[in-house]
């Protein structure tokens, strides 16, 4: 990458800035700092998945539990192929690792580039060329499609921890990392997210596309080519290509995914907020390329790093910043340090550490 581009990176880092306009032709990025508490919002386009405090369960008992049979026995036989594939990584050509660990963090990025930031928050803007990679590389993470994505998120955010929230993390560790996709969807599910505004998706003809060819896209993405190209391309066994490349890989990129849901409302600080369920968890971070700085993504869910630290166990934001540099990203909306700080003093737990 040429000099200038990683030192206009460089200095993105420490600025608490958001870029309004797109570079052209050789010019870099206009930046403008603009401080929070100095504007109504940094993203007044939307406001879907700003939390509802208004919001609160109706009283009575929970409706019974409705079992996804073919869901669980999926999701049983995946995980099997998953622990088989470990014991098969041993054998494994080299190739085979590395084209492993590029599909999986290629899915990663497909997920939390694409589907949350971008797509469901809308903290940042991309080109046609990035979107396109973005879509193809959720469409290899298979955990549908983004509008379905985008619209549960959304769900989670308004109304976190209530009964509207898809992953509910009042309802234990595991129906929080994988019991919400088990079962049927709570009525409140279904009721709020039904009303929620996703017209800028609709809007979108590559975030549609995806949707009405999903199903082909997602067989031939996740399961066709990664077991095809190890063993067609470099002679791996096709059992290695199935169960390593295939079945391992996207039972990591699951999980990896669902303990943003779990372990990250559960386990870890609460410097930004502590009157909100959601964690500072950094292991969370490393495997979900980012994803773990969870109390203060739900603090401020318009900031495009999802993280008051950008680059700091944050692969998925220097990837949108290198993106940026390479003028296919645009127009990042990051939060002020004053801010930040005004809101630590506000309703953190004490636990913050200056940067």
């Amino acid at each position: 990458m040429p000099a200038h581009m990683l030192q206009e990176i460089s200095s993105s880092y420490t600025t608490t800035t958001t870029i309004t306009a797109p570079p052209s032709g050789n010019e870099r990025e206009k930046v403008k700092t603009v401080p929070l508490h100095l504007e109504e919002d940094i993203r007044p386009e939307m406001k879907e998945d700003i939390h509802d405090p208004t919001y609160q369960d109706e009283e009575g008992p929970p409706p019974k539990l409705e079992y996804v049979w073919r869901n669980i026995i999926l999701m049983v036989l995946l995980h099997l192929g998953g622990l088989y594939g470990i014991t098969l990584v041993p054998s494994c050509k080299l190739y085979t690792c590395l084209f492993g660990i590029f599909y999986y963090m290629t899915s990663a990025l497909g997920i939390t580039a694409g589907a949350h930031r971008l797509w469901s928050h809308r903290t940042y803007k991309a080109r046609l060329p990035l979107r396109i990679f973005l879509i193809i590389a959720n469409t290899m993470a298979f955990q549908n499609d983004v509008y379905e994505w985008a619209r549960d998120h959304r769900a989670h955010h308004k109304f976190s921890e209530t009964h509207a929230d898809p992953h509910n993390s009042r309802r234990g560790f595991f129906f929080s990392h994988v019991g919400w996709l088990l079962v049927r969807k709570h009525p409140a599910v279904k009721e709020k997210g039904g009303k929620l505004d996703m017209s800028d998706l609709k809007a979108e003809k590559l975030v549609m596309f995806q949707r009405r060819y999903y199903k082909p896209g997602l067989l031939l993405m996740c399961f066709i080519l990664p077991t095809l190209v190890p063993w067609y391309c470099w002679g791996e066994t096709f059992v290695n290509s199935l169960f390593v490349s295939t079945f391992l890989r996207y039972t990591l990129v699951l999980n990896a995914t669902w303990l943003v849901n779990s372990a990250a409302h559960l386990y870890g600080y609460r410097p930004y907020d502590k009157n909100i369920q959601s964690r500072e968890n950094i292991l969370v971070s490393l495997g979900a390329v980012g994803e773990g700085f969870h109390n203060y993504h739900h603090t401020f869910p318009f900031d495009y790093s999802a993280s008051e630290y950008r680059w700091h166990i944050n692969f998925t934001t220097f990837f949108i910043d290198c993106m940026a540099a390479l003028g296919l990203a645009y127009d990042r909306k990051k939060v002020s340090k004053a801010t930040v700080l005004a809101r630590i003093k506000r309703t953190g737990d004490g636990s913050h550490k200056s940067s």
